[in-house]
């Protein structure tokens, strides 16, 4: 078996995950974490990994052989195009960008190089989600025609935060988009969004919404909608159903137990996972194992460059059509 050389460059929330998992992989070595706020030297000392201030370190390193980018969105092409020129694979925290075209430019740069990219869209990896997508693959529900994917944050960001995440649309609905595609395996043609701010009106200011309905046309003749909210007081709620020409599958919430309680006023149980970091602990473990083994095995990897391409028209395209009042077509790879 292949050994495998990390580095992450980004070591908030997201990074500490990666880091977390890739370090019980076998085979696998986290060696450089890079991050200029970085300052925890107890943390630090439990591991055999440099910490270090600058990601250029990690892009000269010949040792490395892949490279995760885990720091804010507006730096991930620059890190894209550093790795993929350096030659290091690439795993990236989703969105790519904000730009459609600095995409396409790093898309060319990567395939150039032919380093091996994979999106940072940890749902596909959920045991409910993929095995919905085996159920409709083997055909039990016949030809999929509605899709229904609800997705509640359990409170709202705070306001600094929404002033640099992209906005709603990119910052977390592109997870229900990309899921929507891969769900259905057909590209979306179309989509139509609205959206309010029910929650803080304050994130008006940054022409944002916390609440939103998108839906969405299928090429395959499919229909869908997405039902966002930045705050479901119970908990994070994350619920997906496909009804078919043969049936139906869902996929209902992760709760923190499996407790039924019933009484004379009825049947009562526990609230969903309070929030990602829960509800999705085995989805990034999964995403990480299936990245270095693709890289140790030379396979191609699950989520492609074009996947991210994708999921960001979408978004793209979801803003447009909340902002005119339109429905809105989505340009195809």
């Amino acid at each position: 078996m292949k050994n495998v050389n990390v580095g992450i460059i980004g070591f908030g929330r997201i990074g500490k995950i990666h880091f977390d998992h890739l370090t019980k992989i076998p085979g696998t070595k986290v060696t450089k974490v890079a991050d200029p706020y970085f300052d925890d030297e107890a943390f630090a000392a439990q591991f055999e990994t440099d910490f270090i201030k600058d990601g250029a370190e990690i892009i000269a390193d010949e040792s490395i052989d892949a490279v995760y980018i885990c720091c804010p969105t507006d730096q991930h092409i620059y890190w894209i195009k550093e790795a993929a020129q350096a030659g290091k694979h690439i795993f990236c925290e989703k969105p790519i960008s904000d730009s459609d075209e600095e995409t396409l430019a790093a898309f060319d740069i990567v395939k150039e190089s032919g380093v091996k990219f994979q999106l940072g869209v940890n749902r596909r990896f959920d045991r409910n989600f993929s095995g919905i997508r085996e159920y409709i693959e083997e055909g039990r529900i016949g030809q999929p025609q509605l899709l229904a994917i609800n997705s509640y944050d359990p409170e709202a960001p705070p306001l600094s935060y929404v002033e640099v995440s992209g906005g709603l649309f990119f910052d977390m609905m592109i997870h229900d988009f990309d899921m929507a595609r891969y769900i259905m395996g057909s590209e979306v043609t179309e989509v139509f969004a609205v959206g309010e701010a029910l929650i803080n009106e304050d994130i008006k200011q940054y022409g944002d919404v916390d609440t939103a309905i998108v839906t969405l046309k299928f090429a395959n003749g499919a229909i869908g909608t997405i039902t966002n909210s930045r705050q479901a007081v119970y908990g994070y709620d994350q619920r997906l159903e496909v009804l078919g020409s043969e049936g139906g599958v869902e996929a209902k919430n992760e709760l923190n137990n499996q407790i039924i309680v019933s009484d004379r006023e009825g049947s009562h149980h526990s609230n969903p996972q309070h929030f990602f970091l829960e509800r999705y602990a085995a989805a990034y473990a999964e995403e990480d194992r299936e990245f270095i083994e693709a890289i140790q095995n030379d396979t191609d990897t699950p989520v492609a460059f074009e996947d991210g391409i994708m999921a960001q028209r979408l978004a793209f395209a979801a803003q447009e059509s909340y902002q005119t009042g339109k429905p809105v077509q989505v340009q195809l790879m």
